[in-house]
Formats: C-alpha cells, sequence, structure tokens
C-alpha cells in the first residue's frame, strides 16, 4: 500500500475529525459529521494497520479515532432532548412500524378466546371432568373477584407490573425464534377463555367484563405490540429485503429491544389502573370508560406520532454512536 497516497487522499477528513473531537461542544450537524468522519477513519486505520507498518501514523488515527468516540459518546449522554423523542418519536415509530403485526396477534388473540370461552361454556361436561362444581362455584363467585383485592393497591399493582413486563420481555427476546410467541400466547387464551366460559355459565360474565376490559385493554394490546414487534424481528431473518439477513435481523432486533424500554411504561399505567381502578368501588361504567379512554389514547398516540415520526425518516433504531463500529470504504 502506498501511505503516502492515502495521507494525500485523507488529510483533510483526518484534520476535520481532530478539529471536531477537539471542540468543546457539536451542533447536530457537527455531531453528524464527526460520526461519518469517525466511521472512515476507523476503516483507514484498519488498513493501515493491515497492510503497513508506519508507526506514526497508526497512532496519529488512533488517537484522533479515540478522541472522536469519547466526545460522541459524552456528547449522547448529555442530550438533554434525548429522553423526549425516545417517547415522543422513536417508541411511537416502532409501534406504527409494526403495526400490522400486532393488530393480526391481536385479532388472531381475541378470536381464539372467543372460541375457547365457547367451547368452555358449551361442554359442561368437560370441565366438571376437571374441576368440581364446588372449585367452579368458588372460582365464579369468589376467587375471580377477589383477585383483584388480595393484596395491597401498591403491591397488587407492582406485580402486576413486573409479571406483565416479564411477559412482554419474553414475547420480544423469542422473536429471535418465532414460534415460541404462539405457544407463550396460547397460554393466556386458554386461561382467559375458560375464565370467561366459566363466568359466562356462571350468568356471571358482565362481571367478567367489568372486571378485566378497564385495564386489559391497554394491558393486552401491550402485550400484542410486544408480540408483533418479536414477530416482525423474526421475519426479518426469513425475509430480510434488500439487506443481508444479518443486517435485517440486528437492525430489528435493536428496535424491539429498545421498543421493550417505552413499554415498561406503559405498563406501569396498565398496573396502576389494575391495581387502583378495577377493584374501586367506582359504578362499572366509569372503569368500563377510564380504560377505554386509556386505551384510545395509547391507539392515538401511536398513530398521530407514530406516522408523524416514520415520515419524518425515524426507524427506531438506536442511535449509530451506539452500535458497533462500521467499516466504510474510504
Amino acid at each position: 500500500m502506498d501511505v503516502e497516497a492515502v495521507v494525500a487522499a485523507h488529510r483533510e477528513e483526518w484534520a476535520r475529525l481532530d478539529e471536531l473531537g477537539r471542540k468543546r461542544r457539536l451542533t447536530g450537524t457537527e455531531a453528524e459529521e464527526m460520526l461519518d468522519l469517525y466511521q472512515r477513519a476507523a476503516s483507514h486505520l484498519s488498513l493501515v494497520q493491515s497492510t503497513s507498518a508506519d508507526p506514526v501514523l497508526t497512532q496519529y488515527l488512533s488517537t484522533i479515532i479515540a478522541r472522536a468516540r469519547v466526545k460522541s459518546s459524552r456528547d449522547f449522554r448529555a442530550d438533554p432532548g434525548a429522553f423526549a423523542r425516545f417517547f415522543l418519536e422513536t417508541f411511537p415509530a416502532i409501534c406504527y412500524r409494526a403495526w400490522r403485526w400486532w393488530a393480526g396477534v391481536g385479532v388472531a388473540f381475541v378470536v381464539l378466546t372467543a372460541l375457547v370461552a365457547w367451547w368452555t361454556a358449551t361442554h359442561p361436561g368437560f370441565v366438571s371432568s376437571v374441576l368440581s362444581p364446588e372449585e367452579i362455584s368458588q372460582l365464579t363467585r369468589h376467587d375471580f373477584e377477589d383477585y383483584y383485592s388480595s393484596y395491597a393497591a401498591q403491591d397488587f399493582a407492582f406485580r402486576v407490573w413486573t409479571n406483565n413486563a416479564w411477559v412482554a420481555a419474553l414475547c420480544i427476546t423469542l422473536g429471535a425464534l418465532g414460534f415460541p410467541i404462539p405457544l407463550l400466547l396460547w397460554s393466556n387464551i386458554v386461561n382467559t377463555g375458560v375464565s370467561a366460559g366459566l363466568m359466562a355459565s356462571d350468568d356471571r360474565l358482565s362481571l367478567f367484563f367489568g372486571l378485566i376490559l378497564p385495564h386489559g385493554m391497554l394491558e393486552l394490546t401491550s402485550i400484542f405490540v410486544a408480540a408483533g414487534i418479536g414477530l416482525r424481528g423474526f421475519w426479518s431473518w426469513i425475509e430480510p429485503g434488500p439487506r443481508s439477513r444479518a443486517d435485517a435481523f440486528a437492525a430489528e432486533m435493536r428496535t424491539a429491544f429498545t421498543a421493550a424500554m417505552g413499554l415498561v411504561a406503559v405498563l406501569a399505567l396498565c398496573g396502576f389502573i389494575e391495581a387502583f381502578v378495577t377493584p374501586s368501588g367506582l359504578p362499572t361504567p366509569v372503569r368500563l370508560l377510564i380504560g377505554f379512554t386509556a386505551w384510545c389514547s395509547f391507539i392515538a398516540y401511536v398513530v398521530i406520532l407514530g406516522r408523524r415520526a416514520v415520515a419524518a425518516g425515524v426507524t427506531g433504531d438506536v442511535d449509530a454512536r451506539l452500535r458497533e463500529d462500521e467499516l466504510v470504504a474510504g
């Protein structure tokens, strides 16, 4: 390799990177410029190290790259608008981009749950072979309703939040494999459907909906979102489009784990509703209205802010400064 030719071709880029790395503050445009120059310089350093033994050039490039890395990381952590951008752009963009996936999951969940409930209500012989009449009566007349007031509200909210966050995390994490997600959702379908069928057979279906819908509309939607995003990540491995499978899968799973942080906040709200609204003494229509308002607010949040963010080019992928170094041809 002709070291002098490489130096002549890229001297100005390196000098500019050195200049930006030494600046006290960077504008947004300068930060993007420094990131691009940093990636280019990293590829140049790799080339120099593999084809030349010039210690001076190697040390120079290593120094300006290290300075740029530190500068970029410091500026990113100090960004006061990152939190707001996450909830106003990044998170809704991820949810909006995957809406067909999680809407499909939601429709399938509701349909299958209704079928399980219908089958349970119309086949009492099967239910009685598993549970005694006393156990069924205990479940429908006491246990189902008492569940929501069996703990102190704040403790119950925390239990619900952590449990749902765990389910959502499993849906996202298992997106790499795909098939565990339907299996995970099926257990919830069976539990919900059987409970609904038993309550219907005891003429207490209105109580069932009065207790499960205030928090369940938003809670289940959050789980659907997690499952849909996880399945989208799995599909990116099967059908990567113009990208390589590795690049497509990495990008989708980065956005998936980013979405998990937003879902934690949504599920915290679900836990609050389930602990403080569902078992409260408020009239059932009021509790349903609160749950429906929370659900509609989330859907509007995703559609309005998510569509706007996607139109502006937001993908939900993590900031390039937090990704693995990329080698860019110089």
